[in-house]
């Protein structure tokens, strides 16, 4: 059987930068906390034989205040891993070893990694690697894990660790908790045995730990708290507990203490700080990236940046390879019609198909290439935890949750994983909240179009230094009123359906660390935007035959996707769009990036996109078709707010596990947006502006 290894360790210590380097996955290894609520599997092999790593989720503690305390304190404790893995910073040793502690207390198997020795040098800050091991009873390795420095020392320890074992120190509490486990501890042995440990059982018992119950019947098969001769030596160990001055808070606090206390004096033993003012950059970085005035500005000329970087940069390339596309479109065509096939063969295949890949590719790609980097970017710096301090007040007043800030970061890349990541929030009410407001913030499937209406209609399509920095804040200023309506749907569900008080939440904001460039090119490239871009091209590809043949079958001598047409022209009208817009965003429901190509397709009277390689053109064919700037502006409010994709819907569902709750995530945002347009149509045309 091949033995398991368990990664555990607080948020930004490295932890599943350990496990990628030794399995070789390239799981998302990114700079704030919180990513990993699932555990990942993976495995190391050398001549010796297989190792299978398992990488928990961040946590601060095994008391399980949270769900991701909640995955690691099970697997720990119960999965009965071979070796734990307990990484920890160098440059916060202190706080990391209230956590190894908590993990020496549950199994003896223990291997201590100290990463990031690198930044802990650049800083001045040593650490006595023999005197930890000394304090604590388990080998202590230490690493730089993004060099690669002592993995194979760990690898090393870590195999003889988990073949003989040294007993830890053991943690030692204050006398009346210790009487207190002695008279529970020895109840507990003949039910639970070899399978997990007494002593720790004994005080998860005595402090009635959350989840506890459930746990124990999960993988013990057994609630130990109905059992008679337990109960009766709990009941009167928590008894002596209270005549002692420990009732149920305090005798959380005493145990919380005892642990900090006693990491605070090895602490002090094995670190020595040669520059007392090591922190002292961060500090003042963050006087400015969090503070009340500078922390907003900052991250708007930030997003101001990363947008201004991202349209410079894509124009030209989504030009040529528009042309190079359609320019083998027209080649295509000409060898079908040469080779004799039919045009109801090559129509549908070509005209239909093919040319809705074809402008979701070159509309999509080169934004991606350029968008993914630069966020990641920003990730592996350290902002992105930021962001979340910076907008917790904000949403606090709305009574969510700081952490929905993260959720929505991630939703600028696709909505669904952005839906996926709200399991970070511990409070399902607040999850729940964060589900369904998570489609205001544009996916990447929204911004081409958006950006395409800001080109046409506002800044020129002739490009320029100040066009493109006019194009960039335009749609940093969309970004904001999506943030806005976020909030405001928020506020929204926390007053009616989803009412509640604000829970608080740990946010560790990591230090500044200079990104790895060519490791934050190649995974944003791989994971991002080839995966994003290979999900529109396989949406892209059914529907465009299926708009195609929409244009083309008639009934009564028109069009079918013309009576879709014709029935949603009078609230188009009152939207200040049309019935054409409508019926595209209704068939781009399985993906956003063919909403546009959808609109064009109808738009044309043959059914077929026109060979559109500029927005020029693209400009032209619109006017043609009645469209204003208001038109172009509702175009953008209803992008924002819309119902979520088809991809997004199911993944709303399945972590809901409620129709309900999926159709309130389609119709809150969708009426959001009917009537912001309605009543931003209705106010333009009073005043004669359209």
């Amino acid at each position: 059987m091949t033995p398991a290894i368990a990664l555990a360790g607080n948020p930004n210590v490295g932890k599943s930068t350990v496990f990628n380097a030794l399995t070789g996955l390239n799981q998302h290894t990114g700079n704030w906390p919180g990513k990993t609520v699932e555990t990942a599997h993976g495995y190391y092999e050398d001549a010796d034989g297989r190792l299978e790593l398992v990488d928990l989720p961040g946590c601060y503690s095994l008391l399980a205040h949270s769900e991701e305390e909640e995955v690691a304190r099970d697997y720990i404790c119960f999965e009965q891993p071979a070796c734990v893995i307990a990484v920890c910073d160098a440059t916060a040793l202190e706080r990391n070893l209230n956590l190894v502690l908590q993990i020496m207390e549950t199994t003896p198997q223990v291997v201590v990694c100290v990463n990031l020795l690198d930044e802990a040098a650049k800083k001045e800050i040593s650490v006595d690697l023999a005197q930890l091991a000394s304090r604590l009873g388990v080998p202590v390795i230490g690493t730089a894990a993004r060099s690669k420095t002592g993995l194979d020392d760990l690898i090393a320890t870590v195999k003889q660790r988990h073949i003989a074992c040294r007993q830890p120190q053991k943690h030692a509490y204050p006398e009346a908790i210790e009487a207190a486990i002695a008279k529970l501890e020895p109840e507990l042995v003949p039910y639970v045995g070899h399978k997990v440990s007494p002593r720790w059982l004994a005080i998860r018992l005595l402090e009635r730990a959350a989840g506890m119950s459930q746990a124990m019947e999960r993988y013990l098969g057994i609630n130990l708290y109905k059992i008679p001769a337990i109960a009766q030596a709990l009941t009167a160990a928590q008894r002596d507990l209270v005549l002692a001055g420990y009732p149920q808070e305090e005798l959380r606090d005493a145990i919380s203490e005892s642990f900090i206390r006693r990491a605070e004096a090895i602490s002090q033993d094995v670190v020595t700080f040669h520059n007392p003012h090591y922190a002292q950059r961060d500090r003042k970085l963050d006087q400015y990236f969090t503070g009340p005035y500078t922390g907003f500005a900052i991250m708007f000329l930030l997003l101001l940046g990363v947008f201004w970087l991202t349209i410079t940069g894509s124009n030209y390339p989504s030009e040529i390879l528009a042309q190079i596309l359609f320019a083998g479109q027209d080649w295509l065509v000409d060898r079908a019609i040469a080779l004799g096939v039919s045009e109801a063969i090559y129509g549908p295949l070509l005209f239909g198909v093919y040319r809705v890949m074809a402008w979701v590719v070159s509309v999509m790609l080169p934004p991606m290439a350029i968008f993914f980097p630069l966020f990641t970017l920003l990730e592996d710096l350290g902002y992105l935890p930021r962001v979340a301090y910076n907008l917790d007040r904000c949403f606090q007043y709305c009574k969510a949750c700081g952490k929905q800030a993260l959720t929505m970061c991630m939703g600028f890349g696709c909505n669904a994983a952005g839906v996926t990541g709200c399991r970070i929030i511990d409070s399902p009410r607040e999850q729940l909240i964060a589900i369904l407001t998570n489609n205001f913030v544009p996916c990447n499937g929204r911004f081409p179009t958006i950006i395409a209406m800001i080109s046409m209609f506002w800044i020129g399509t002739s490009g320029g230094l100040l066009d493109s920095l006019g194009a960039a804040f335009l749609l940093a200023m969309v970004i904001v009123i999506g943030i806005i309506a976020t909030l405001v749907a928020s506020k929204l569900l926390s007053m009616t359906a989803l009412k509640g008080i604000p829970s608080s939440f740990t946010l560790e904001l990591p230090p500044f660390r200079r990104p790895q460039i060519g490791t934050v090119i190649v995974r944003s490239l791989l994971d991002r935007t080839l995966f994003v871009l290979w999900r529109a091209v396989s949406v892209a590809a059914p529907a465009g035959l299926v708009i195609w043949c929409l244009a083309n079958l008639q009934y009564h001598g028109v069009s079918l996707v013309r009576h879709m047409v014709n029935a949603l022209e009078p609230l188009g009208y009152l939207m200040g769009l049309d019935g054409t817009i409508l019926t595209a965003f209704i068939l781009g429901l399985p993906a956003n990036e063919i909403v546009f190509p959808c609109m064009i397709m109808i738009y044309l009277a043959e059914g077929a996109l026109l060979d559109i390689d500029n927005l020029s053109t693209l400009k032209t064919l619109l006017f043609d078709h009645g469209w204003t700037w208001l038109t172009a502006l509702c175009v953008i409010l209803f992008s924002l707010m819309h119902w979520p994709c088809g991809t997004t819907l199911l993944t709303i569902q399945n972590e809901t596990k409620s129709w309900r709750w999926t159709m309130l995530a389609v119709l809150l945002p969708t009426a959001m947006g009917i009537l912001t347009c309605m009543a931003v149509a209705a106010i333009v045309r009073s005043v004669g502006g359209a």
